[in-house]
């Protein structure tokens, strides 16, 4: 079974339309967005080509998912930076009353088994927060006390915008990239298990 990871998508239409047209011609079978998809320029119109895929699709929410829906909700969260702020607002004026839900149901974390490559849990940040921060530079002890209750073989993660791979004790640790917003070379990035 062919896995793609899609993280960080913020709004950017053209870098998911160039991804999915590759995961397509991987022969992807199941496909993981793993949060962020907002905010970013073209909200909506990202959601419905998600939406659209006759791929399956499982969805996790990343904190810039879970703050535009806060705003939905009339709330503006402390860690949203004041030059910040209006673009969150844009954002959660874009989305449909369908599309707030369907996000508010969208879980932390999320497990799969993939053959061989084994249990596979996808989360946006770390297992147990969707802003913890940890890159390929994170000292050892603090990324193994980020994932030590995991009991899996591979963690999948975004966030940080930087692709990486690592291993903790008997758990490797990958991060997808950034589809719409690297954080370094320009493209757009996405994981193929």
């Amino acid at each position: 079974m062919r896995v793609a990871a899609l993280y960080d998508i913020h709004g950017n239409l053209p870098a998911l339309e160039a991804v999915l047209a590759d995961v397509r011609r991987a022969g992807v079978e199941l496909v993981v967005v793993g949060g962020d998809v907002l905010p970013g320029p073209i909200p909506r119109e990202c959601l419905e080509v998600l939406q659209g895929l006759s791929l399956p699709v499982h969805y996790l929410r990343g904190n810039g998912d879970r703050v535009v829906l806060s705003v939905v909700r009339g709330e503006m969260p402390d860690e949203v930076p004041a030059a910040f702020q209006e673009v969150v607002r844009w954002n959660a004026a874009q989305l449909t009353p369908a599309q707030c839900s369907a996000i508010a149901e969208w879980p932390m974390t999320i497990r799969h088994r993939v053959p061989g490559v084994g249990d596979v849990l996808f989360c946006h940040a770390t297992p147990r927060s969707d802003i913890e921060t940890i890159t390929r530079r994170t000292d050892e002890s603090k990324l193994a006390n980020a994932i030590e209750a995991v009991q899996a073989s591979l963690v999948v993660c975004g966030h940080t915008h930087m692709p990486y791979e690592r291993t903790v004790g008997s758990v490797r640790v990958v991060n997808a990239g950034s589809v719409g917003m690297p954080f370094g070379a320009p493209g757009a990035y996405w994981l193929l298990l």
